[in-house]
């Protein structure tokens, strides 16, 4: 793999060190800014905010910046957010600065997917993705633990300011490791829109809100599991979440390497998995052995999701892939937002802290119905298999004309 992935995956780790320790800070901003534990939570959702507004929005604005300046310029951006973050004077500063950390977030991975498939040859794009994504969840075992005991130690606003220093690392490493990546000849926002607009890129997007979800409707109650359930104390809150985050990189480990063989097939297996485990969780979580292995298959299911799921619109968008790959997070986050909505809802209904697993596997059953229907589409107009191909234009599969051995015997 190009030494560049590295560059991407450094950019990662800081964004999601940013994006998920918030969840953990969240006592430690309270106390410090004199409001509520759960209207501090609203910081949470600023970030998730920022990310489905600025993912679009930005991209759109960039479409015609050459992409390693585009990936600077949004590094840039998230580094003067987590500095505002650190520096923020009150609550409301502190709102805006989570959101303007937040609107780079899905650009970046937008873009950066984009940048590391055309760093690869064909038939490697979608391991090249994974390994990007493996910055994010190599930040769910040590940044997001590191980054929280600091929090809790030095102050919340010392944990700001290491991400900061960690987003000036990766711009330096994005300037001195990312070559010049050529825009497409005939680029354009209205050839992006165009792009995004394809029903099966809609599907796919759709496929993320509803199958993702499942993760967040119990991810985002996993510290009270761990305590009210499983009946560990709140100091093994760390190491279950730090187990979360390696099944997660597993997860993408796993997924590359499926997805550039047999991309729906992957995605369908990875929902259907998904779904199997969240109902299985809802009975290991009493055993607290079995609950701990539980956690570590549930991160890796639910972020095998990811790789297929963005190599999917990409494909799908073709010539025009940067909005449809950057508007997959904000899909995410709206996964996000949607799934920890509805596991509350179940909890607050009364129905116990186990509910939330149950009503994750449903929101993975409805992802997996329309990622299916999507499928049963694409065959109906002649597309019998979609592998992962080159979001630089259509897959073997998507050619017509062109068999999918007869590209693998040309070396494609």
């Amino acid at each position: 793999m190009p030494l560049a992935l590295l560059a991407l995956s450094i950019a990662a780790f800081g964004i999601g060190t940013t994006e998920f320790v918030m969840m953990g800070l969240l006592p430690n901003v309270a106390a410090d800014l004199h409001t509520s534990v759960p209207t501090a939570g609203y910081l949470v959702s600023a970030y998730a905010i920022g990310v489905v507004i600025g993912a679009p929005l930005l991209t759109a604005l960039g479409s015609r910046i050459p992409r390693k300046r585009m990936l600077l310029l949004l590094m840039a951006l998230f580094t003067v957010g987590n500095l505002a973050s650190a520096l923020a004077p009150g609550f409301g500063t502190l709102v805006a600065a989570r959101v303007l950390a937040g609107l780079p977030h899905g650009a970046f991975f937008g873009v950066g997917a984009v940048v590391a498939a055309r760093l690869v040859t064909e038939g490697r794009q979608a391991r090249a993705v994974a390994t990007m994504f493996l910055g994010l969840t190599v930040a769910n075992i040590v940044g997001v633990p590191a980054a929280t005991l600091l929090g809790q130690h030095l102050g919340w606003r010392a944990t700001f300011l290491v991400v900061t220093a960690i987003g000036l690392v990766a711009m330096a490493a994005l300037a001195r490791l990312i070559p010049y990546v050529p825009l497409d000849a005939h680029q354009s926002l209205g050839r992006e829109l165009r792009a995004l607009g394809d029903r099966q890129v809609l599907l796919g997007l759709l496929t993320a809100v509803f199958g993702f979800a499942g993760v967040f409707a119990v991810y985002s109650y996993l510290a009270s599991m761990t305590t009210q359930v499983m009946g560990f104390g709140e100091s093994s809150v760390t190491l279950v979440l730090a187990l979360f985050g390696i099944g997660m990189t597993l997860g993408a480990l796993v997924a590359g390497p499926l997805t550039d063989r047999a991309l729906r097939p992957t995605l369908y297996g990875s929902l259907a998995a998904l779904a199997l485990v969240l109902v299985a969780f809802r009975f290991t979580m009493h055993v607290q052995w079995a609950a701990l292995v539980t956690v570590v298959v549930l991160g890796a299911v639910g972020f095998m999701t990811t790789t297929p799921l963005q190599m999917l619109v990409m494909n799908k968008a073709q010539h025009a892939p940067t909005l449809a790959s950057a508007s997959n997070h904000s899909a995410f986050n709206l996964a996000n937002a949607g799934g920890a909505w509805l596991g509350g809802a179940a909890i607050a209904a009364g129905w116990g802290w186990t509910s939330p697993t149950l009503v994750g596997a449903a929101l993975a059953v409805m992802g997996l119905a329309i990622a299916v229907t999507a499928g049963l589409m694409d065959t109906a107009k002649g597309a019998s298999r979609v592998v992962a191909g080159s979001p630089l234009g259509p897959s073997a599969e998507d050619r017509p004309g062109v068999s999918p051995s007869s590209s693998r015997a040309s070396g494609s």
